[in-house]
């Protein structure tokens, strides 16, 4: 993603006699974004924007806004996995059995078709199964970092992961790029998507058409993958 400065102190605004909290960020971008999540109501802004001028747009989609945030509040939480032995988890858009083990010096292995799992002391296997998908994600992020950066003329860029819960990837000021391990459990096409749209943004550090043809230069289809993460995001919520 684009580089941006910290974000500010949240603010708070009212709408409608409601008052509501939000954060501002802002960057090289040349509108003004609004998005909400679970975070709540986050703004990017471009680095010169007056407060004033921010503050109107929000109003202008005040309603907007309210509903969002309220469709956010009723919106029930995803389920958590429920790690059981014979489970079936599904890595690369490939199945894998789950066998919970007591065997072996590590707390995971894995093996054709299986991923070996060793409970902790109290019978829990969360611990073990996220080591064992954060590896195998480092492996594959910096192998497809490796194989698209040529393509740019760019070294492959150090890699890091990121737990962040609806951000699958980022690209820092020193041009080191940190990818969601949870990515690990979508298919190649939709990591490959999320590799490319970083590294783009070696090249151009925003949103601009420039940026989306360096991207679909990597990635032709882009815009098919980018609505597959959409809904692959939904499906690897309880990890």
């Amino acid at each position: 993603m684009p580089r941006t400065t910290p974000p500010e102190p949240a603010r708070r605004i009212v709408i409608a006699g409601q008052a509501i909290a939000y954060q501002l960020r802002r960057s090289p971008r040349r509108t003004i974004g609004l998005a909400i999540d679970h975070r709540g109501l986050r703004v990017g802004a471009p680095t010169r924007a007056r407060l004033g001028d921010i503050e109107n747009l929000i109003h202008e989609h005040g309603q907007w806004v309210l509903d969002k945030l309220a469709a956010w509040r009723d919106r029930p939480a995803p389920e958590t996995l429920q790690i059981t032995d014979g489970g079936i988890i599904s890595v690369l858009d490939e199945p894998l059995t789950i066998r919970l083990t007591t065997i072996g010096r590590s707390g995971w292995q894995f093996g054709p078709g299986m991923l070996y799992l060793r409970p902790d002391a109290s019978g829990n296997a969360r611990p073990s199964l996220e080591k064992a998908l954060r590896e195998k994600a480092r492996a594959v992020f910096a192998e497809r970092l490796a194989h698209y950066a040529p393509n740019l003329a760019v070294a492959p860029p150090p890699l890091r992961l990121s737990s962040a819960r609806t951000r699958w990837g980022s690209c820092s000021q020193r041009g080191g790029i940190a990818l969601n391990w949870r990515l690990i459990l979508m298919p190649l096409a939709i990591v490959d998507y999320v590799v490319c749209h970083e590294l783009a943004h070696l090249k151009e550090m925003n949103h601009s058409p420039r940026f989306w043809s360096v991207v679909e230069q990597l990635c032709p289809d882009w815009k098919a993958r980018r609505l597959e993460l959409r809904r692959w995001g939904k499906l690897v919520a309880g990890y």
